[in-house]
């Protein structure tokens, strides 16, 4: 008896167990805060949080003459969104790119448009199967599809700054796999492939590892003798795209191609100065128009003025 007295009571564990939950008069029930103070308190976490902007962060990339000597080094200052919002721009302009590449053409047919079945197969009673009324219901070989693909448009819209925004901050996240060669366009006498693996053997490129190579103008020799290599990526700044920036391991750049980054994505571009100077030229050429023409009165009005 004593010791089934002393014997704590079991308790069972369930979420109201917890201590808003709990019937004993030992537990105190928590204070609600006032409406007034929780007020108070967003307005200040709004009024202490800091406000997103666009920062630069500049990196250095080592210059690597064609035989794998470093020569120099060079600079990249490109634009990045905020560490908050830096995944969730850079995703969005991925998933805008990955959809609007969807041609959206896959098509079947459902029972309706499905060629023939237009007989009853067999009578509906006294066979002792089940009652059908086509061959080319969905339940047979050659029947329709229920619910399959029909040709659609899968693209979506993105902004202009939000895609370059994105763009940039791709391009800065991946500045530390980076190199800068020399312009190697006339360094191949003729294509092999042979000769472009040991090139990147010299620049610390291992050929099983995803390369892209980023250069302004890609020359025929330089391109045959790249395109048997199933890991290489030659890109040109009309055909760079995020994917293949976040798929590879090493960027190759060249001098040309990293001022053309620094003064497309970088801190200096402006695309208000860049429509000013579009709209001034129209201006002008309008008012030239203008000038040239010589304004004519017909008779009727002159000798009603007159």
């Amino acid at each position: 008896m004593a010791a089934s007295a002393t014997k704590p009571p079991t308790v069972a564990l369930s979420f109201f167990s917890s201590s808003l939950f709990a019937s004993s008069a030992r537990h105190e029930i928590p204070k609600l805060i006032s409406v007034s103070n929780r007020n108070s308190n967003s307005t200040a976490s709004k009024s202490a949080a800091k406000p997103l902007s666009i920062s630069c962060q500049v990196a250095t990339i080592p210059i690597l003459s064609f035989t794998g000597e470093k020569i120099g080094e060079t600079f990249l200052d490109l634009k990045s969104a905020p560490p908050e919002t830096a995944r969730a721009v850079v995703h969005r302009g991925i998933i805008t790119d990955l959809r609007n590449k969807r041609r959206g053409t896959a098509s079947t047919l459902t029972r309706a448009e499905v060629r023939g079945g237009g007989r009853k197969p067999y009578p509906q009673k006294k066979t002792g199967g089940a009652r059908r009324g086509s061959q080319r219901t969905p339940l047979r070989p050659g029947g329709g599809v229920v619910f399959g693909p029909k040709p659609k448009d899968w693209s979506i819209k993105i902004n202009k700054k939000e895609k370059k925004l994105a763009m940039s901050t791709a391009l800065s996240s991946a500045t530390e796999s980076m190199i800068c060669v020399e312009e190697f366009g006339e360094k191949f006498e003729k294509p092999r492939t042979k000769d472009f693996i040991e090139a990147m053997a010299r620049w610390g490129l291992d050929p099983k590892e995803k390369v892209m190579f980023l250069m302004m103008d890609v020359s025929d020799t330089v391109g045959l003798s790249s395109r048997n290599i199933g890991t290489l990526r030659m890109l040109t700044p009309r055909t760079l795209n995020l994917f293949d920036i976040l798929n590879s391991d090493k960027l190759v750049l060249t001098p040309d191609t990293v001022d053309f980054l620094n003064g497309r994505y970088g801190a200096e571009y402006s695309e208000e100065g860049d429509d000013e100077d579009e709209e001034g030229g129209e201006v002008e050429e309008e008012e030239e128009g203008i000038q040239g023409v010589e304004v004519v009165a017909p008779e009727g009005n002159a000798d009603a003025t007159s």
